[in-house]
């Protein structure tokens, strides 16, 4: 059956200096200090990953020692954002360090995210036709969750505002499936709220919890 031979992915999650990280999500939780938030964010997500049947490894792209230290304990390999030159620079980096084969960019803030549908969007990108990018779309539908590309395609990301369009316009083709928790991207404290109906990810569950208490 082709299920059991396809082949697996290395998906490139680059993470912000936790000081800089998730700034529209500051104060969303206002008895847990705002590092700690976006440090469970990226946690929970690269621990959703490495747990995909469809994930032969994960990379991390980071310059904060913190974010750095949890990808090693969840089994991911943290890479030093070399570039230093903004999201987009650092996908191409890790895509480049994946030394080929399927390669996805993942954003950091899906704290609901299931592994089951993260497979589920990675094997419909690689059933789809050969050559061409693909996109998940977040769930208002304007920016990206996730970018996958096959071997010999380089990622060519253009995630920041109005990313699906952008991606779209560079060529990519949206998949269209029903993925809730991949598409719940986390900028707001709406967006936690509604990540939260979804069923949030151990650390960051806590946290909220812990914020709700206090």
């Amino acid at each position: 059956m082709a299920g059991v031979s396809q082949p697996r992915w290395t998906v490139v999650v680059p993470v912000k200096r936790l000081a800089a990280a998730k700034s529209r999500l500051r104060g969303a939780l206002p008895a847990v200090p705002h590092e700690e938030l976006a440090l469970a964010l990226a946690a929970d997500t690269v621990a959703a990953v490495r747990a995909c049947p469809a994930v032969a490894g994960v990379l991390v792209v980071t310059d904060d020692a913190r974010v750095a230290e949890a990808a090693r304990r969840a089994g991911a390999r943290a890479l030093p954002d070399a570039p230093g030159a903004g999201l987009n620079a650092a996908f191409r980096h890790g895509a480049s360090a994946a030394g080929g084969g399927w390669v996805a960019g993942l954003t950091a803030d899906l704290p609901a995210l299931r592994p089951a549908e993260l497979a589920a969007a990675l094997r419909a990108a690689q059933a789809a036709p050969g050559g061409v990018r693909r996109f998940v779309a977040d769930a208002p539908g304007r920016g990206t969750v996730l970018l996958a590309t096959p071997p010999g395609v380089g990622l060519d990301p253009r995630f920041g505002v109005g990313s699906a369009a952008a991606h779209a316009a560079s060529g990519a083709l949206a998949l269209t499936g029903d993925w809730p928790s991949l598409r719940r991207d986390v900028d707001t404290a709406d967006d936690l709220a509604a990540a939260a109906r979804l069923g949030l990810g151990p650390r960051t569950a806590a946290l909220a919890a812990a914020g709700c208490a206090a």
